[in-house]
C-alpha cells in the first residue's frame, strides 16, 4: 500500500493532479480541504489566514485518517497544502510507504490560476501568506514538479515514482 501526498500552495492544482493521479492508478482520492471544520472554512473563505491553533486539529484528523489507511491497506491519493516542515512531520508515518509530491511554482502563475477558478473557498487573497509560510520540502523529503507543466505529464511522472520503471 502506498499514499500519495501531494504538497503545495492554494492554486498549485493539488486537487486536480490528485484526482487524475487517483483516477490513473484506480486509488481513492481524499482532498484534506474537506478534513477542515466550518469555522476554518469561513476564516478562508473571510481572506484570513489560519493560525496555528485552527490547524492543529486538521493535522490531527489527517494523521488519524492516514494511519487508518495504512492498517487498511489501502491506497490513497491525499491532497494537503502541508506548508511547513512541521505539519509534514505530523503527516508523516515513520518507516511506512508515503510519497511527497510537491507541485512548485511561482507566484504569480498561481495567482492568475486561483483569480481565474470559481466555487472555492480560499481566497486569492491569502495567497502570500501561503507562500510566506510555506517551507519547501528538500528534493531528498519529496520529487518536485513544476506546475507549468501539463497536468497529463504530471501525472505520468507521479505514476511512474509510484509504480517504478515498466
Amino acid at each position: 500500500m502506498t499514499i500519495v501526498i501531494i504538497m503545495g500552495v492554494s492554486g498549485s492544482g493539488k486537487t486536480t493532479v490528485g484526482k487524475r493521479l487517483a483516477e490513473a492508478l484506480n486509488w481513492q482520492f481524499i482532498d484534506a480541504d474537506d478534513l477542515h471544520s466550518p469555522e476554518n472554512v469561513e476564516k478562508m473563505s473571510r481572506g484570513i489566514p489560519l493560525d496555528e491553533s485552527d490547524r492543529l486539529p486538521w493535522l490531527m484528523a489527517m494523521r488519524q485518517q492516514i494511519s487508518a489507511w495504512l492498517q487498511q491497506d489501502k491506497n490513497v491519493v491525499l491532497a494537503c497544502s502541508a506548508l511547513k516542515q512541521s505539519y509534514r512531520e505530523i503527516l508523516d508515518c515513520p518507516l511506512e510507504p508515503i510519497k511527497l509530491v510537491y507541485l512548485k511554482g511561482s507566484q504569480a502563475v498561481i495567482e492568475e490560476r486561483m483569480r481565474s477558478r470559481s466555487e472555492h473557498f480560499m481566497s486569492p487573497d491569502l495567497l502570500n501568506s501561503q507562500f510566506e509560510a510555506l517551507e519547501e520540502p528538500t528534493p531528498e523529503e519529496a520529487i518536485h514538479l513544476d506546475v507549468s507543466l501539463p497536468i497529463s505529464e504530471i501525472v505520468e511522472r507521479i505514476v511512474s515514482l509510484v509504480q517504478g520503471p515498466a
